[in-house]
Parts: C-alpha cells; structure tokens; sequence
C-alpha cells in the first residue's frame, strides 16, 4: 500500500547530517563509522557498507539522500522489507515510497507523479523492478541523490544467499556514473567482500567496515536429545515474547508448530509449501503482533525488520555460519538482550553433506559448500568463546572472551580425551574405515545389535572397549574429531568416517601428542543440572518502571492499530525502556530521549507526557 506522503519538502533546520540524525531520527549521536560513510556519500563518493544487523545501516544511505538534491534509490530484495521502511519513514515525516509487484496500477502511477514533481526523498525497489521496463530511463529523468544496494552479499555467488538479478546491477555504474553508489550487507566473510566489490564496480570505493559482533545477542548451543521436550523447556522461560524457530523441513515445522499451538503459544507455521496468502497473513501477523512465534524453514526471515524479536531458536544445523550468522541476527535488532539457541547433534551434519552432493550446483560450488559447513562445525564444537569462533570467520579478532555465550557462562569441561580418542580412531580403522559415527559408537560401547551381528563387529578387538563414556559424550567426541581433521568423512557423501591426515592421527595414536576436548557432562548429569541452564536461557530484562512501561506499550498498540502499522514502527521498545526508566516530565526532557524525532514528538509528545504523568 502507498502510504500518504506529505506535499511539502521536510523543514530541515539545517541539512548538516548531524542534524539530520537528532531532528529527524531522535538520535544524538553517530555510532561506530556511520558518520564517516554518511559524511562521504553526502561528499558524492561510493562505499562497501559492512555493518551488522541492527548497527545503523539505513542510516547511512537516508540521511545522504535527505541532504543531497533528488531522491535516494534504495534497491531491495523483498516487498516486506519496502513496506517496513516505508512506513517508518512515513512516521519521520520523509516521504518515502516503494514501486514493486504487489502493488497496483494506479499506486504505481502515483509513486512516478511523486517522483516527477520532486515529492520523493527516498524511493524503495526490488532489483527485478529497477531492470523492468522504462524504469531506468525515468530514473533517467532527473536527479538522483544516490543508489542503495540493500542485502548486497546476494550479488556474490561465494555468498549464502546468491541471487542471479543482482548481477545486472552494475550497469547503475555505466548508467549513472556520477551518481554515488552505497552497497551495504550484514553477512559477507573477505572472500565475499571481495566479490561484491567486483560485481558491482566498487573496486576503487572505500570499505567502511564495522565490527560483526552482536554483543546483545547470548549464544547458547545445546547438545540435541530430545528437540521437542528441550524446545519445550526453553520456551517456557519466554512466554508472551516475539521469536523465529527454525526447523529443517516443511514436516518438522508443522509438526514443531502444533506442539507448541497444543502447549499453548502463539505460534504459526512458515515455509514455501503453504500458500502464498498464507504466508503473507503470517508475516503480517509477525509484525504487527507482540507475541507471535514463527517456526519456519529458512524460507523465512530475510527482508525481516522487527527489531524486538527476543530469541533465534534453531532445532537443527543451519547451512552454514554465514547463514547462522543472517539467521540469529533478526534478534535483537532493537540492541537490547536477546537469544540465539540451537540444538546440534550428530544426525544433522551427514543430511546436510547429503544435501550438498544431491544438489544439482557444479563441483568447484559444492566444494564452497562443504568449506562452509566445515566452518559451521568447528563453531559448534569449539572448546572456546563461541563468539571469538564466530567473528574469526568474518575476519575480526575479540581479544578477550565475551562472557555472553554458553561456553563462557558455563563451567569449563575441557578434559583430557586423549585415550578415549585413541580408542574412537582406532574403531573407525578396525571397522574399514567406512562406518558412520552412530555404528562405531555402537561398536565402542558393546552394542547388541542386529547389524553388528551381520558384520561381525562383536568379534573386534575394539568391542565394548568404550563404556567409560555415555554415547552423547562419544557423539560430541566424534564431532570434534572430524572438526579438527583427525577424522574426515567419506568424499563420496555417504556419512562414513576415515582417518585424518597421517602426521595429524599418527602421533595422538602413538601416545605421542595428549588431546583436551570439551565433553558434555554425563547424561545423568545434564539432567541434574537443566535447572542450572535454564538460567542462562533467560532474556536479561532492562530495569524500567513497570507498570509505566505497560501503559507505553499499550498506548503504542492502540496507535498502531489506529494507523494500520506494526507498533515498532511508532516507537521502538527501547524507546519506551528509556521512557519508563528517566519518565521525562516535559516536551524538552522528552525530545532527549533516543529515537524521538521532531516529527514524532510533534506528533505523539503530549500524548506520552499526560500517560507518564498518569
């Protein structure tokens, strides 16, 4: 839907952009680089913008276009994405439209008389619309502040999230040399960076690159046993808050989301196979509602700009860190706590290998593939901070540990593994190195079973040897063997185990070289300590006035109805934090507060002060 723009140009006191930013925006000050690239797209110059989700990125492309002549173009990928930025805008009092194929003929006819009358600051388009037609050569027609290009990794095929159209984009810089050009992403590894550059004629544009680190987000991984149940648990210490759940495939999504429908939460299913009505009632639902959960394929997500989503729970292994990084990154884009959880085990990494030699992508693609689902695994079976594992990926180094991920919170159960290695790798050789993690374990721990009948496998020398551990301690073992290449899997894809590299394996096996890995604790044990873990599942909750804080909520919800817009779009929750917590008492105190503009405290200003003085 076309929002109702104002006829008039914005009363800009001044179009310095640090006066932009506190006029129009609410915000007292630049964070991270944002004023260097603002001020350098301002100047005319290009940039590659990596910056994470949550970190300002809008920023950087919206106030240039409100201090330079003509509107700023802003290319990006999804209608939902558009919609949001629309109509956030819309609440500053910019005027901002989108052009994309769900609209119809006579909202497309109005959003060009805008356009040709100057009416524009920002107008919002999906690559495919910018290519169609005579677009361009409207463009064309007048001047144009800049071109944003929004979700930029897509361009790279190195990337997780390739799309082909993306690749035409270049020609902006042939069709508009002198117009700057801004690529901004939240997910690109160097490789990935590098590739943007090229694609999109960005060789000689600085890079402004900001740290990847989400240090509001806990990162806290879980041994798989039972997803249900352990879903279950940790959602119990969420009820009434907004999240994503991911799930492998349709089935398990829909049979995840009828667990927690049946427990009581407000959850809806989301994946390709519903139709598209369907989905489109979900997302809104998503948006405009506080307590909603999606369990969803990773069919959903992307173009999604709810800031208060509290929690990513991930059910199974995402397909690689980049994703896992884009994934998790929905959390807490508002920058107060929020909770990535994921369940690992040993059955999702030979399905995803599965997946990547059943594709039909070329061999040096599914060569990418499988280094980045190495990369995956070595994060989840890191003995270190989960996060320094993480932004080591993207080329960034934390010095010190971030205290806010399971391994830092949790007490330390790195031992020595040294034997226990030896007798995992030396099953994997007496078996023929050709077995499966679940068999050999099978094999360690004297096992009964009918295959092992079959082989002959009772008759090793290696039988029953291992009982010393508990088979999810072996499991976690036997991952990390394979993350650190003492172990590899079969090339062919069909989950059997080898030895590593020789002068890696040969000294551990001659007792040579000692091993200390970190080993879940005994199953009894897990058990005993949930309640301990269930702790550090909790969203830490920011001190505000309560009772006020639900009187803003509910103010925000009924505005929000009235207008027919999500309530983050009216104010963020950290604004109503802040609100609560300092209850300014006039229109001045009140315009201190970050997130409130001139055009929302115009708006809403005396409203808020008779709530806050209730």
């Amino acid at each position: 839907m076309l929002l109702a723009m104002p006829t008039q140009p914005m009363a800009l006191v001044s179009v310095d952009p640090a006066q932009i930013l506190l006029d129009v925006f609410g915000y007292p000050a630049f964070r991270g680089p944002q004023e260097a690239i603002v001020r350098h797209v301002c100047a005319g110059g290009s940039a590659l913008v990596l910056m994470p989700t949550g970190g300002g990125k809008s920023l950087c492309y919206q106030i240039p276009a409100l201090c330079r002549t003509g509107p700023g173009v802003v290319i990006s990928p999804l209608i939902a994405l558009m919609q949001d930025q629309v109509e956030a805008m819309a609440q500053l009092g910019v005027r901002a439209a989108a052009l994309h194929s769900g609209q119809g003929q006579e909202q497309t006819l109005a959003t060009w008389r805008c356009l040709r009358a100057g009416e524009l600051d920002l107008l919002y388009l999906s690559p495919e619309r910018l290519l169609a037609g005579d677009c361009l050569e409207r463009l064309g027609e007048g001047p144009i502040a800049l071109f944003a290009i929004d979700e930029a990794h897509c361009v790279s095929q190195w990337g997780h999230d390739f799309r082909p159209e993306y690749l035409q984009l270049a020609l902006l810089a042939e069709r508009f040399p002198s117009v700057p050009r801004i690529a901004l992403t939240a997910t690109a590894d160097p490789k990935t960076s590098n590739e943007i550059r090229q694609r999109l004629q960005l060789e000689q544009a600085p890079v402004f690159l900001a740290s990847f680190d989400r240090p509001n987000i806990r990162y806290l991984l879980r041994e798989k046993e039972d997803a249900r149940k352990q879903l279950l648990t940790f959602l119990s210490q969420h009820k009434g808050e907004s999240g994503i759940v991911y799930a492998r495939s349709r089935n398990r999504v829909d049979s995840f989301c009828k667990e927690l429908q049946v427990a009581g939460y407000n959850a809806m299913a989301y994946h390709a196979g519903l139709a598209p009505e369907v989905r489109t009632s979900v997302l809104e639902r998503f948006r405009r509602d506080s307590d909603v959960i999606v369990v969803a394929t990773i069919a959903f997500g992307m173009g999604i700009d709810k800031p208060d989503v509290r929690f990513v729970a991930h059910l199974d292994l995402p397909k690689s860190l980049e994703a896992y990084y884009q994934e998790t990154g929905r959390a807490g884009r508002d920058g107060l706590p929020a909770l990535a959880w994921m369940l690992h085990g040993a059955g999702d990494i030979p399905q995803l290998r599965r997946f990547i030699e059943d594709s039909e992508a070329e061999a040096s693609q599914k060569q990418i593939e499988h280094g980045k689902l190495d990369a995956l695994i070595n994060f989840t079976e890191a003995c270190s901070c989960r996060r320094q594992v993480l932004l080591s990926h993207f080329g960034e180094s934390l010095k010190e540990a971030c205290g806010n991920c399971d391994i830092c919170l949790e007490p330390d159960r790195s031992v020595d593994v040294t034997e226990a290695a030896r007798k995992a790798l030396s099953a994997v050789f007496r078996s023929g190195n050709r077995f499966g993690a679940a068999h050999v374990v099978d094999i360690l721990l004297g096992a009964d079973t009918a295959r092992l009948r079959e082989l002959g496998h009772q008759q090793l020398s290696v039988y029953g040897i291992g009982k010393e551990l508990d088979r999810g301690q072996w499991r976690s073992l036997f991952r990390q063997l394979l993350a650190k290449g003492f172990l590899i899997s079969d090339p062919a894809g069909h989950g059997g185990l080898q030895l590593g590299a020789d002068p890696l394996v040969r000294p551990l096996l001659r007792g040579e070289e000692s091993l200390a890995l970190r080993l879940p604790a005994p199953r009894q044990e897990r058990r005993q300590k949930r309640g301990a873990a269930a702790v550090a599942e909790q969203t830490p909750v920011a001190e505000a006035d309560a009772d006020l804080l639900k009187l803003l909520k509910d103010w925000r919800r009924q505005q929000a109805q009235s207008q027919a817009v999500p309530p983050y779009v009216v104010f963020h929750d950290r604004t109503l934090l802040e609100i609560a917590s300092s209850r300014p008492m006039d229109l001045e105190s009140l315009a201190s507060i970050s997130g409130v503009g001139k055009a929302k405290l115009s708006r809403y200003g005396d409203e808020l002060l008779k709530l806050i003085g209730q």
